[in-house]
């Protein structure tokens, strides 16, 4: 089944599950700005804030996300990421700042924003007593869906997430990635328009990580907006349009990954290690190899525009780590600079 069929577009002239949303402004409407002059802006945050007493989880960040889009935020647990998704979701109160989805504050409109929206929260809360397709009919009960709708809509979504064998089965008899992926496919009983997907493959194997991938990239495909928190770096390149980089609730940096990496790091970066007590002390020895040295607790970093010419510069200088990589940049490079911390710390 091709994903286009999977998830109709609401303008369509046929029957939606949900109500006609209120148009989103255009460019030409409203002051706020889209990345893409020819998409209207589906979220539009300035200086949005979160505080818990004297903790602010989210420090006054503004940024706006066109339809279509697969937009994401990049950050370590505790940059504020979930807390930004639960005002988007309606669910948290902001401080201060303003929120607008599809042209609705979420706080004043929260049914009609919630219509558009499916979200996939970190933890599956899904319904461990039913079993498999039950759990999508039943979610989708609590949408006003008839049942008339919900029971084709739930075979196509399980064979979109490949559990049409596992309709009958009990929740708990799945796999992490299968119930990962009955959560998304719950998700998307009402066609959304925007899809929030809070660290959506944490705790997956590799193999689970890269199938809940391709469905992601079919719901892309098919029109969705998609709204991402990661700490995970490859899974930030692999789906994300573009993203903010995140820290204790401020944005560091905006843009697509290509353009992150090229504007903050270097094009290779050579990994060495020469043990805990030498790593401490080796910087010195390694001054003036690549364009910039970073030295952690387990390695050292040389970012260079050529990293094996910075190994041959390391051993002319008669140094002898135990291991050395060269690797291009990532986004992981990319936070270091921003924040002189790695992201898994």
């Amino acid at each position: 089944m091709g994903a286009t069929s999977l998830l109709r577009v609401h303008n369509e002239a046929t029957r939606s599950p949900t109500p006609s949303p209120t148009p989103s402004p255009t460019p030409s409407e409203s002051s706020q700005t889209s990345f893409d002059m020819n998409r209207p802006t589906v979220i539009s945050a300035r200086n949005l804030t979160k505080a818990y007493g004297e903790l602010t989880a989210v420090d006054n960040i503004s940024f706006d996300v066109p339809a279509g889009e697969s937009f994401g935020l990049l950050g370590p647990n505790g940059a504020g990421k979930s807390t930004t998704m639960k005002m988007i979701g309606g669910v948290s109160q902001r401080t201060s700042g303003t929120l607008n989805i599809m042209g609705l504050d979420p706080e004043s409109h929260g049914p009609e924003v919630r219509a558009h929206l499916g979200v996939v929260p970190q933890q599956d809360n899904l319904d461990e007593e039913l079993r498999v397709r039950e759990n999508l009919i039943v979610y989708g009960r609590y949408f006003g869906l008839p049942l008339s709708y919900l029971r084709p809509k739930a075979d196509e979504l399980l064979e979109f997430a490949q559990l049409t064998d596992k309709a009958n089965s009990k929740v708990d008899a799945l796999s992490g990635g299968m119930k990962r992926r009955l959560t998304i496919a719950r998700s998307l009983i009402n066609e959304p328009r925007i899809l929030l997907l809070d660290e959506p493959t944490t705790g997956l194997d590799p193999q689970a990580r890269h199938i809940l991938w391709d469905r992601l990239f079919r719901l892309k495909e098919s029109g969705v907006t998609l709204i991402l928190t990661t700490h995970y770096m490859d899974e930030a390149e692999q789906l994300c349009d573009r993203l903010i980089v995140v820290d204790k609730g401020r944005i560091m940096a905006e843009g697509s990954p290509a353009n992150l990496i090229r504007e903050h790091s270097s094009r290779e970066v050579l990994e060495l290690r020469f043990g805990s007590e030498r790593n401490a002390t080796i910087g010195v020895e390694l001054q003036g190899i690549g364009e910039r040295l970073e030295t952690l607790p387990d390695r050292v970093l040389i970012y260079a525009h050529d990293g094996e010419a910075a190994l041959e510069q390391v051993t002319a200088r008669g140094l002898r780590p135990m291991t050395s990589l060269v690797r291009r940049s990532s986004l992981e490079d990319v936070f270091l600079r921003l924040t002189g911390r790695s992201l898994v710390d």
